[in-house]
Protein backbone atom coordinates (compact mmCIF):
# COMPACT_ATOMS: atom_id res chain seq x y z
CA UNK A 1 0.00 0.00 0.00
CA UNK A 2 1.56 3.78 -0.82
CA UNK A 3 0.37 6.77 0.05
CA UNK A 4 -1.68 9.05 -2.54
CA UNK A 5 0.96 11.60 -3.51
CA UNK A 6 -0.68 12.48 -7.18
CA UNK A 7 -2.98 15.11 -5.83
CA UNK A 8 -0.16 16.37 -3.46
CA UNK A 9 2.44 16.82 -6.60
CA UNK A 10 -0.23 18.07 -8.40
CA UNK A 11 -0.97 20.68 -6.24
CA UNK A 12 2.61 21.43 -4.92
CA UNK A 13 3.33 22.65 -7.95
CA UNK A 14 0.45 24.78 -9.11
CA UNK A 15 1.29 26.72 -5.96
CA UNK A 16 4.00 27.72 -7.41
CA UNK A 17 2.98 28.57 -10.29
CA UNK A 18 0.22 30.31 -9.01
CA UNK A 19 1.82 32.16 -6.73
CA UNK A 20 4.40 33.54 -8.97
CA UNK A 21 0.97 34.85 -11.14
CA UNK A 22 -0.61 36.69 -8.04
CA UNK A 23 2.69 38.31 -7.07
CA UNK A 24 3.51 39.16 -10.57
CA UNK A 25 -0.24 40.69 -10.78
CA UNK A 26 0.62 42.44 -7.65
CA UNK A 27 3.89 44.18 -8.77
CA UNK A 28 2.40 45.41 -11.76
CA UNK A 29 -0.68 47.64 -10.23
CA UNK A 30 1.95 48.38 -7.12
CA UNK A 31 3.62 49.91 -10.42
CA UNK A 32 0.33 51.42 -11.57
CA UNK A 33 0.33 53.45 -8.04
CA UNK A 34 3.72 54.86 -8.82
CA UNK A 35 2.84 54.70 -12.41
CA UNK A 36 -0.61 55.84 -13.22
CA UNK A 37 -0.27 55.47 -17.20
CA UNK A 38 0.67 51.79 -16.92
CA UNK A 39 -2.50 51.06 -17.20
CA UNK A 40 -2.25 51.96 -20.46
CA UNK A 41 -6.23 53.51 -20.34
CA UNK A 42 -7.64 49.72 -20.82
CA UNK A 43 -10.25 48.93 -18.69
CA UNK A 44 -9.52 45.10 -18.36
CA UNK A 45 -6.11 45.97 -16.62
CA UNK A 46 -6.88 49.39 -14.56
CA UNK A 47 -6.14 48.56 -10.94
CA UNK A 48 -9.98 48.36 -9.88
CA UNK A 49 -9.96 45.32 -12.24
CA UNK A 50 -6.59 43.72 -11.11
CA UNK A 51 -6.68 44.32 -7.71
CA UNK A 52 -9.58 42.06 -6.90
CA UNK A 53 -7.89 39.78 -9.31
CA UNK A 54 -4.18 39.76 -6.69
CA UNK A 55 -5.91 39.04 -3.93
CA UNK A 56 -7.69 36.24 -5.34
CA UNK A 57 -4.91 34.73 -6.86
CA UNK A 58 -2.47 35.39 -4.06
CA UNK A 59 -4.99 33.70 -1.50
CA UNK A 60 -7.07 31.33 -3.06
CA UNK A 61 -5.30 30.02 -6.03
CA UNK A 62 -1.24 30.54 -3.91
CA UNK A 63 -2.77 29.73 -0.43
CA UNK A 64 -5.39 27.72 -1.47
CA UNK A 65 -3.48 25.44 -3.48
CA UNK A 66 -0.33 25.04 -1.14
CA UNK A 67 -3.50 23.76 1.49
CA UNK A 68 -4.72 21.23 -0.05
CA UNK A 69 -0.90 20.09 -0.85
CA UNK A 70 -0.12 19.69 2.87
CA UNK A 71 -3.16 18.97 4.67
CA UNK A 72 -3.94 15.70 1.64
CA UNK A 73 -0.05 15.15 2.93
CA UNK A 74 0.03 15.64 6.47
CA UNK A 75 -3.35 14.14 7.00
CA UNK A 76 -2.17 11.06 5.14
CA UNK A 77 1.07 10.59 6.65
CA UNK A 78 -0.26 11.13 10.12
CA UNK A 79 -2.76 8.87 9.71
CA UNK A 80 -1.17 6.55 7.82
CA UNK A 81 -3.85 5.37 5.36
CA UNK A 82 -3.93 6.64 1.52
CA UNK A 83 -6.60 9.11 0.76
CA UNK A 84 -10.25 8.62 1.33
CA UNK A 85 -11.95 8.81 -2.02
CA UNK A 86 -9.10 9.33 -4.74
CA UNK A 87 -11.24 9.91 -6.91
CA UNK A 88 -12.76 13.29 -5.05
CA UNK A 89 -9.53 14.15 -4.19
CA UNK A 90 -8.63 14.81 -8.51
CA UNK A 91 -12.42 16.52 -8.63
CA UNK A 92 -10.73 19.00 -6.40
CA UNK A 93 -7.57 19.76 -7.77
CA UNK A 94 -9.63 20.29 -11.45
CA UNK A 95 -12.68 21.88 -9.67
CA UNK A 96 -10.28 24.57 -7.86
CA UNK A 97 -8.15 25.07 -10.85
CA UNK A 98 -11.32 25.87 -13.01
CA UNK A 99 -12.34 28.14 -10.14
CA UNK A 100 -9.10 29.94 -10.29
CA UNK A 101 -9.14 30.51 -14.02
CA UNK A 102 -13.05 31.61 -13.92
CA UNK A 103 -11.74 34.18 -11.73
CA UNK A 104 -8.94 35.10 -13.69
CA UNK A 105 -11.52 35.81 -16.79
CA UNK A 106 -14.39 37.34 -14.91
CA UNK A 107 -12.36 40.12 -12.53
CA UNK A 108 -10.60 41.79 -15.42
CA UNK A 109 -14.25 41.93 -16.87
CA UNK A 110 -15.66 43.83 -13.96
CA UNK A 111 -17.95 40.75 -13.21
CA UNK A 112 -18.20 40.95 -9.88
CA UNK A 113 -20.05 40.84 -6.60
CA UNK A 114 -17.63 43.68 -5.00
CA UNK A 115 -17.45 41.98 -1.58
CA UNK A 116 -13.95 42.03 -0.32
CA UNK A 117 -12.48 38.99 -1.18
CA UNK A 118 -16.02 37.32 -2.24
CA UNK A 119 -16.18 39.23 -5.79
CA UNK A 120 -16.63 35.87 -7.32
CA UNK A 121 -20.12 36.16 -8.74
CA UNK A 122 -23.04 33.16 -8.06
CA UNK A 123 -22.02 30.29 -10.87
CA UNK A 124 -18.27 30.38 -9.64
CA UNK A 125 -19.49 30.75 -5.76
CA UNK A 126 -21.51 27.21 -6.45
CA UNK A 127 -18.29 25.48 -8.15
CA UNK A 128 -16.48 26.43 -4.90
CA UNK A 129 -19.32 25.15 -2.73
CA UNK A 130 -19.44 21.61 -4.87
CA UNK A 131 -15.18 21.53 -4.31
CA UNK A 132 -14.97 22.35 -0.96
CA UNK A 133 -17.62 19.16 0.24
CA UNK A 134 -15.10 16.99 -1.67
CA UNK A 135 -12.68 18.46 0.19
CA UNK A 136 -14.14 18.02 3.37
CA UNK A 137 -15.28 14.22 2.48
CA UNK A 138 -11.78 13.68 1.28
CA UNK A 139 -10.25 14.92 4.64
CA UNK A 140 -12.49 13.96 7.24
CA UNK A 141 -12.98 10.82 5.43
CA UNK A 142 -9.04 10.25 5.47
CA UNK A 143 -9.09 11.00 9.56
CA UNK A 144 -12.11 8.27 10.05
CA UNK A 145 -10.50 5.24 8.33
CA UNK A 146 -6.96 6.38 10.64
CA UNK A 147 -4.32 3.57 11.47
CA UNK A 148 -2.99 5.51 14.27
CA UNK A 149 -5.43 6.02 17.47
CA UNK A 150 -4.34 9.91 17.87
CA UNK A 151 -5.12 13.22 15.73
CA UNK A 152 -2.62 14.99 15.16
CA UNK A 153 -2.82 18.66 16.60
CA UNK A 154 -2.01 19.64 12.58
CA UNK A 155 -4.92 18.03 11.60
CA UNK A 156 -6.97 19.76 14.41
CA UNK A 157 -6.02 22.91 12.74
CA UNK A 158 -6.63 21.91 9.18
CA UNK A 159 -9.98 20.84 10.09
CA UNK A 160 -11.28 23.33 11.54
CA UNK A 161 -10.31 25.55 9.00
CA UNK A 162 -12.11 23.43 6.27
CA UNK A 163 -15.25 23.56 8.45
CA UNK A 164 -14.98 27.45 9.28
CA UNK A 165 -14.23 28.36 5.58
CA UNK A 166 -17.38 26.71 4.46
CA UNK A 167 -19.49 28.19 6.77
CA UNK A 168 -18.27 31.86 6.00
CA UNK A 169 -18.27 31.06 2.38
CA UNK A 170 -21.84 29.66 2.49
CA UNK A 171 -23.20 32.50 4.82
CA UNK A 172 -21.86 36.08 2.81
CA UNK A 173 -22.15 34.35 -0.63
CA UNK A 174 -25.97 34.00 0.11
CA UNK A 175 -27.08 35.82 -2.67
CA UNK A 176 -30.24 36.26 -5.39
CA UNK A 177 -29.25 35.55 -9.19
CA UNK A 178 -30.66 38.19 -11.64
CA UNK A 179 -28.51 37.20 -14.84
CA UNK A 180 -25.77 34.26 -15.35
CA UNK A 181 -23.22 37.06 -14.62
CA UNK A 182 -24.90 39.46 -11.63
CA UNK A 183 -26.51 39.04 -8.52
CA UNK A 184 -27.51 40.88 -5.35
CA UNK A 185 -26.88 40.07 -1.99
CA UNK A 186 -29.03 38.93 0.65
CA UNK A 187 -27.95 41.47 3.44
CA UNK A 188 -28.36 44.96 2.83
CA UNK A 189 -26.82 47.97 4.97
CA UNK A 190 -25.04 47.69 7.96
CA UNK A 191 -26.03 44.02 8.32
CA UNK A 192 -24.11 43.49 4.91
CA UNK A 193 -20.96 45.28 5.91
CA UNK A 194 -20.91 43.17 9.11
CA UNK A 195 -21.66 39.83 7.61
CA UNK A 196 -19.12 40.81 5.25
CA UNK A 197 -16.21 41.49 7.95
CA UNK A 198 -17.39 38.39 9.91
CA UNK A 199 -16.22 36.71 6.66
CA UNK A 200 -13.23 38.66 5.47
CA UNK A 201 -11.72 38.72 9.15
CA UNK A 202 -12.22 34.90 9.40
CA UNK A 203 -11.19 34.65 5.41
CA UNK A 204 -7.57 35.31 7.46
CA UNK A 205 -8.36 33.83 10.60
CA UNK A 206 -8.90 30.41 8.72
CA UNK A 207 -7.96 30.52 5.47
CA UNK A 208 -4.72 32.43 5.63
CA UNK A 209 -3.89 31.52 9.61
CA UNK A 210 -5.35 28.23 10.91
CA UNK A 211 -4.49 26.20 7.74
CA UNK A 212 -1.26 27.51 7.92
CA UNK A 213 -0.67 26.68 11.30
CA UNK A 214 -1.51 22.81 10.52
CA UNK A 215 1.71 23.37 8.28
CA UNK A 216 3.68 24.92 10.91
CA UNK A 217 3.04 22.11 13.46
CA UNK A 218 3.61 19.59 11.18
CA UNK A 219 7.30 21.10 8.73
CA UNK A 220 8.94 22.80 11.83
CA UNK A 221 9.35 19.84 13.73
CA UNK A 222 10.05 17.57 10.47
CA UNK A 223 12.59 20.08 9.19
CA UNK A 224 14.31 20.50 12.62
CA UNK A 225 13.78 16.73 13.49
CA UNK A 226 12.51 18.08 16.94
CA UNK A 227 8.73 17.23 18.38
CA UNK A 228 6.69 19.65 18.81
CA UNK A 229 7.91 22.35 21.94
CA UNK A 230 4.74 21.64 24.16
CA UNK A 231 1.99 19.38 22.60
CA UNK A 232 -0.18 20.65 25.78
CA UNK A 233 0.32 24.40 24.29
CA UNK A 234 -0.59 23.11 20.93
CA UNK A 235 -4.01 22.03 22.21
CA UNK A 236 -4.27 25.39 23.93
CA UNK A 237 -3.28 27.26 20.99
CA UNK A 238 -5.67 25.51 19.18
CA UNK A 239 -8.96 26.02 20.97
CA UNK A 240 -8.15 29.40 22.42
CA UNK A 241 -7.38 30.61 18.60
CA UNK A 242 -10.29 29.48 16.98
CA UNK A 243 -12.76 30.59 19.48
CA UNK A 244 -11.43 34.02 19.75
CA UNK A 245 -11.33 34.80 16.45
CA UNK A 246 -14.54 34.51 15.43
CA UNK A 247 -15.38 37.87 16.93
CA UNK A 248 -12.83 39.94 15.77
CA UNK A 249 -14.51 41.11 12.76
CA UNK A 250 -15.91 44.00 14.15
CA UNK A 251 -12.58 45.94 13.91
CA UNK A 252 -12.92 46.32 10.21
CA UNK A 253 -15.74 48.62 11.07
CA UNK A 254 -14.63 51.52 13.74
CA UNK A 255 -16.18 54.98 13.05
CA UNK A 256 -18.77 53.67 11.02
CA UNK A 257 -22.60 53.04 11.20
CA UNK A 258 -22.54 49.89 13.07
CA UNK A 259 -23.32 49.69 16.44
CA UNK A 260 -20.79 50.96 18.97
CA UNK A 261 -20.80 47.82 21.36
CA UNK A 262 -20.73 45.83 18.00
CA UNK A 263 -17.54 47.48 17.53
CA UNK A 264 -15.87 47.32 21.02
CA UNK A 265 -16.54 43.69 21.27
CA UNK A 266 -14.39 43.34 17.70
CA UNK A 267 -11.73 45.54 19.96
CA UNK A 268 -11.51 43.21 22.92
CA UNK A 269 -11.84 39.75 21.18
CA UNK A 270 -9.06 41.23 19.13
CA UNK A 271 -7.10 42.27 22.13
CA UNK A 272 -7.41 38.90 23.14
CA UNK A 273 -6.38 37.22 20.17
CA UNK A 274 -2.98 38.46 21.44
CA UNK A 275 -2.38 35.01 23.80
CA UNK A 276 -2.64 32.63 21.95
CA UNK A 277 -1.20 33.58 18.58
CA UNK A 278 1.84 34.56 20.13
CA UNK A 279 1.68 31.26 22.27
CA UNK A 280 1.54 29.19 18.87
CA UNK A 281 4.32 31.58 18.16
CA UNK A 282 6.20 30.51 20.80
CA UNK A 283 5.83 27.17 20.61
CA UNK A 284 6.84 27.14 16.87
CA UNK A 285 10.35 28.32 17.98
CA UNK A 286 11.14 26.61 20.54
CA UNK A 287 10.57 23.79 19.27
CA UNK A 288 14.18 24.45 17.89
CA UNK A 289 15.42 23.71 21.38
CA UNK A 290 18.41 22.05 21.32
CA UNK A 291 18.66 22.30 17.02
CA UNK A 292 19.12 26.20 17.04
CA UNK A 293 22.57 25.12 15.42
CA UNK A 294 20.55 24.13 12.18
CA UNK A 295 19.05 27.56 10.97
CA UNK A 296 23.10 28.08 9.68
CA UNK A 297 23.04 25.85 7.28
CA UNK A 298 19.13 25.03 6.82
CA UNK A 299 17.46 27.84 4.15
CA UNK A 300 14.31 25.45 4.57
CA UNK A 301 14.28 26.11 8.25
CA UNK A 302 15.49 29.65 7.80
CA UNK A 303 11.48 30.04 5.56
CA UNK A 304 9.82 28.26 8.58
CA UNK A 305 11.18 29.88 11.92
CA UNK A 306 11.50 33.56 9.70
CA UNK A 307 7.94 32.69 9.00
CA UNK A 308 6.69 32.47 12.71
CA UNK A 309 8.25 35.83 13.26
CA UNK A 310 6.55 37.41 10.80
CA UNK A 311 3.45 35.52 12.37
CA UNK A 312 4.22 36.88 15.87
CA UNK A 313 4.74 41.19 14.92
CA UNK A 314 1.19 40.60 12.59
CA UNK A 315 -0.42 39.52 15.26
CA UNK A 316 0.82 41.89 17.75
CA UNK A 317 -0.23 44.79 15.41
CA UNK A 318 -3.53 43.65 14.24
CA UNK A 319 -4.48 43.54 18.12
CA UNK A 320 -2.53 47.60 18.62
CA UNK A 321 -4.58 48.66 15.49
CA UNK A 322 -8.05 47.26 16.60
CA UNK A 323 -7.54 49.51 19.27
CA UNK A 324 -9.97 52.18 18.61
CA UNK A 325 -7.91 55.40 19.26
CA UNK A 326 -5.14 53.71 17.26
CA UNK A 327 -7.47 52.61 14.50
CA UNK A 328 -8.28 56.52 14.15
CA UNK A 329 -4.73 57.01 12.89
CA UNK A 330 -4.31 53.71 10.79
CA UNK A 331 -7.86 53.35 9.73
CA UNK A 332 -8.04 53.86 5.77
CA UNK A 333 -4.14 54.62 5.09
CA UNK A 334 -1.32 52.19 4.16
CA UNK A 335 -0.48 51.23 7.29
CA UNK A 336 -3.26 48.60 7.19
CA UNK A 337 -1.50 47.39 3.93
CA UNK A 338 1.71 46.91 5.33
CA UNK A 339 -0.21 44.96 8.45
CA UNK A 340 -1.77 42.71 5.63
CA UNK A 341 2.01 42.17 3.41
CA UNK A 342 3.56 41.44 6.84
CA UNK A 343 1.15 38.56 7.47
CA UNK A 344 1.07 37.54 3.85
CA UNK A 345 4.23 37.86 2.51
CA UNK A 346 6.10 36.99 5.35
CA UNK A 347 3.64 34.61 7.33
CA UNK A 348 1.85 32.74 5.12
CA UNK A 349 4.01 33.19 1.83
CA UNK A 350 7.41 31.95 4.12
CA UNK A 351 5.36 29.21 5.74
CA UNK A 352 3.96 27.80 2.15
CA UNK A 353 7.92 28.15 0.72
CA UNK A 354 8.98 25.98 3.41
CA UNK A 355 6.66 23.67 3.32
CA UNK A 356 6.86 23.21 -0.53
CA UNK A 357 10.46 22.89 -0.32
CA UNK A 358 10.65 20.39 2.41
CA UNK A 359 7.78 18.41 -0.24
CA UNK A 360 8.91 18.88 -3.26
CA UNK A 361 12.05 16.49 -3.55
CA UNK A 362 10.06 13.77 -1.47
CA UNK A 363 7.24 13.75 -4.17
CA UNK A 364 9.57 13.54 -7.08
CA UNK A 365 12.09 10.86 -5.30
CA UNK A 366 14.77 13.07 -4.59
CA UNK A 367 17.47 13.87 -1.12
CA UNK A 368 16.86 17.44 -1.74
CA UNK A 369 15.95 20.12 -4.04
CA UNK A 370 18.02 20.58 -7.17
CA UNK A 371 19.91 23.24 -5.67
CA UNK A 372 19.99 24.09 -1.81
CA UNK A 373 22.21 27.64 -2.79
CA UNK A 374 18.79 28.59 -4.41
CA UNK A 375 16.74 28.47 -1.80
CA UNK A 376 19.33 30.36 0.20
CA UNK A 377 19.51 33.12 -2.46
CA UNK A 378 15.59 32.98 -2.42
CA UNK A 379 15.28 33.07 1.23
CA UNK A 380 17.49 36.45 1.34
CA UNK A 381 15.72 38.07 -1.68
CA UNK A 382 12.24 37.31 -0.41
CA UNK A 383 13.58 38.82 3.42
CA UNK A 384 14.63 42.14 1.89
CA UNK A 385 11.82 42.46 -0.38
CA UNK A 386 9.13 41.96 2.69
CA UNK A 387 10.92 44.53 4.88
CA UNK A 388 11.17 47.04 2.35
CA UNK A 389 7.81 46.44 1.13
CA UNK A 390 5.99 46.75 5.01
CA UNK A 391 8.55 49.59 6.12
CA UNK A 392 7.27 51.94 3.13
CA UNK A 393 4.01 51.44 4.02
CA UNK A 394 3.91 51.86 7.63
CA UNK A 395 5.86 55.10 6.86
CA UNK A 396 3.44 56.19 4.54
CA UNK A 397 0.45 55.38 6.41
CA UNK A 398 1.77 56.94 9.61
CA UNK A 399 2.16 60.05 7.62
CA UNK A 400 -1.25 59.60 5.93
CA UNK A 401 -2.60 59.82 8.88
CA UNK A 402 -1.06 62.16 10.67
CA UNK A 403 -1.65 64.60 8.17
CA UNK A 404 -5.57 63.69 7.38
CA UNK A 405 -6.21 64.59 11.08
CA UNK A 406 -3.80 67.69 11.01
CA UNK A 407 -5.96 70.92 11.69
CA UNK A 408 -5.06 74.60 11.71
CA UNK A 409 -6.79 76.77 15.03
CA UNK A 410 -9.65 77.84 13.75
CA UNK A 411 -10.26 73.77 12.50
CA UNK A 412 -9.91 73.88 9.09
CA UNK A 413 -7.85 71.62 7.59
CA UNK A 414 -3.86 71.67 7.99
CA UNK A 415 -3.34 69.65 4.24
CA UNK A 416 -5.62 69.10 1.33
CA UNK A 417 -5.80 65.16 0.51
CA UNK A 418 -3.23 66.05 -2.65
CA UNK A 419 -0.44 66.96 -0.22
CA UNK A 420 -0.98 63.85 2.01
CA UNK A 421 -0.18 62.05 -1.57
CA UNK A 422 2.54 63.60 -2.53
CA UNK A 423 4.02 62.91 0.64
CA UNK A 424 3.87 59.86 0.35
CA UNK A 425 4.36 59.52 -3.30
CA UNK A 426 8.15 57.99 -2.76
CA UNK A 427 7.15 55.34 -0.45
CA UNK A 428 5.48 53.52 -3.49
CA UNK A 429 8.91 53.15 -5.42
CA UNK A 430 10.17 51.32 -2.18
CA UNK A 431 6.66 48.94 -2.34
CA UNK A 432 7.70 48.32 -5.91
CA UNK A 433 11.65 47.67 -5.35
CA UNK A 434 10.11 45.46 -2.42
CA UNK A 435 7.85 43.51 -4.47
CA UNK A 436 10.13 42.74 -7.30
CA UNK A 437 12.89 41.51 -5.01
CA UNK A 438 9.80 39.09 -3.51
CA UNK A 439 8.92 37.58 -7.15
CA UNK A 440 12.42 38.10 -8.54
CA UNK A 441 12.41 34.96 -5.41
CA UNK A 442 9.11 33.29 -6.68
CA UNK A 443 10.94 33.04 -10.40
CA UNK A 444 13.94 31.34 -8.49
CA UNK A 445 11.42 28.76 -6.88
CA UNK A 446 9.89 27.75 -10.18
CA UNK A 447 13.37 27.26 -11.82
CA UNK A 448 14.39 25.36 -8.44
CA UNK A 449 10.98 23.30 -8.56
CA UNK A 450 11.10 22.38 -12.37
CA UNK A 451 15.07 21.07 -12.32
CA UNK A 452 14.22 19.49 -9.28
CA UNK A 453 11.24 17.79 -10.89
CA UNK A 454 13.31 17.58 -14.13
CA UNK A 455 15.90 15.35 -12.09
CA UNK A 456 13.36 12.97 -10.40
CA UNK A 457 10.38 11.27 -11.54
CA UNK A 458 6.94 11.07 -9.20
CA UNK A 459 7.24 8.64 -6.48
CA UNK A 460 4.29 7.38 -3.92
CA UNK A 461 5.94 6.41 -0.51
CA UNK A 462 4.78 3.26 1.42
CA UNK A 463 2.54 2.91 3.97
CA UNK A 464 4.27 1.27 6.92
CA UNK A 465 3.55 -2.11 7.57
CA UNK A 466 3.27 -1.58 11.25
CA UNK A 467 0.77 0.79 11.35
CA UNK A 468 -1.21 -1.84 9.05
CA UNK A 469 -0.54 -4.78 11.48
CA UNK A 470 -1.32 -2.37 14.83
CA UNK A 471 -4.68 -1.66 12.85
Amino acid sequence: MTYNYKVVRQFAVMTVIWGLVGMLVGVWIAAQLAWPQLNFDIPWITYSRLRPLHTNAVIFAFGGSALFATSYFVVQRTCQVPLFAPGLAAFTFWGWQLVIVAAAVTLPLGITTSKEYAELEWPIDLLITAVWVAYAVVFFGTIAKRKTPHIYVANWFFGAYIITIAVLHIVNSAELPVTLTKSYSAYAGVQDAMVQWWYGHNAVGFFLTAGFLGMMYYFIPKQAERPVYSYRLSIVHFWALIFTYMWAGPHHLHYTALPDWAQSIGMIFSLILLAPSWGGMINGIMTLSGAWHKLREDPILKFLVVSLSFYGMSTFEGPMMSIKTVNALSHYTDWTIGHVHSGALGWVGFITMGSIYYLVPRLFGRTQMHSVRLIEVHFWVATIGVVLYIAAMWIAGVTQGLMWRATNPDGTLTYAFVESLKATYPYYYIRVLGGLLYLTGMVIMLYNTLMTIRGGKAVDAEIPKVAVAHA
